[in-house]
């Protein structure tokens, strides 16, 4: 790992550390993540090896965040190994939070809400075409380059070699928040549709500038979800009351969405109720979302 130098420490991701770090014979910087994996006698894992080639494979579309290549290093005679990425200088949250806190608060410019969930749902479509789901896509991992506009997925499932913790590395709690309705009630069989509530959310949070549905816990977050879309139905969404993690929970009705997003024309009213329905499998795909009325108005020859 001489080939880099580490410039410093940019975060926890799901599966270790990250530094921003530099090339030192390119001056190119990158994220080194450092992932903690059992590496085994022979080496690395195969699953491992296996989710490092479809995210080798996945990283060809613009819109996820580059895999540059794989270093293997030791520590304390212990195999390490790390991910060397491109590197963005900021991601999603940050962006809105300047517009949020910043000196100068105003809403995010409409054109940039459209590119961004417009370049999220080519990078989702990509990934799903791949048949690999995130399940947990939230601002923090999605990539800003501000200069030109551009924003890419980040912290891809490494899905089985490394699984998705409840918990992060350091025992931060992992955000609920974009967590689709069908996780939080324990359903353990999910498909692209966790992706498409997650970015539902994430395209709300652009328009309001903060989270459509802060929960501190499980069951705090299904409350916001129910108190918002109303307490779901078996007739709504068929198996509903045969999760998991099911009770008989109080019986709301519906609000209207469109109070909860006042900026939002009438087309991202509908596509957003399209990415937020109950019923997993009645959730707008990305693909048939990039093909939403909501973004005619977009020049979509510069993607």
């Amino acid at each position: 790992m001489e080939k880099y130098e580490k410039l410093e420490k940019v975060g926890e991701g799901t599966y270790g550390k990250v530094y921003k770090a530099q090339d030192r014979a390119t001056g190119q910087l990158v994220a080194l993540k450092k992932t903690r994996l059992e590496m085994d006698e022979e080496g690395i894992p195969p699953t491992a090896l296996r989710e490092i080639s479809i995210l080798r494979l996945l990283s060809q579309s613009l819109y996820v965040v580059r895999l540059l290549s794989v270093e293997q290093a030791t520590k304390n005679g212990k195999p390490i190994l790390y991910l060397v990425f491109e590197f963005l200088d900021t991601d999603l949250k940050k962006f809105v939070d300047a517009y949020r806190k910043g000196p100068n608060p105003r809403p995010l410019p409409t054109n940039v809400i459209k590119s961004f969930l417009y370049q999220l749902c080519k990078g989702v479509a990509h990934c799903h075409g791949h048949g690999v789901l995130h399940r947990d896509l939230k601002p923090q991992n999605l990539l800003v380059d501000k200069e030109k506009g551009i924003l890419k997925i980040a912290d891809l499932g490494l899905g089985r070699a490394f699984t998705v913790p409840m918990k992060s590395y350091t025992h931060e709690i992992v955000t609920l928040w974009y967590r689709a309705p069908e996780v939080l009630l324990g359903s353990t069989h999910y498909s692209t549709g966790v992706d498409i509530w997650s970015v539902g959310c994430i395209f709300a949070e652009m328009v309001r500038r903060q989270a459509l549905f802060p929960g501190d816990s499980e069951l705090q977050q299904l409350l916001h979800i129910f108190r918002l879309l109303g307490t779901p139905t078996d007739e709504q969404w068929p198996g509903v009351t045969d999760l998991r993690d099911w009770h008989e929970f109080p019986q709301w009705k519906p609000q209207i969405l469109e109070r909860q997003v006042p900026s939002l024309e009438p087309e991202g009213v509908d596509l957003l109720s399209k990415m937020l329905q109950y019923n997993p499998a009645n959730r707008i795909s990305a693909k048939a979302a990039m093909e939403h009325p909501y973004f005619d108005s977009l020049d979509k020859s510069q993607f």
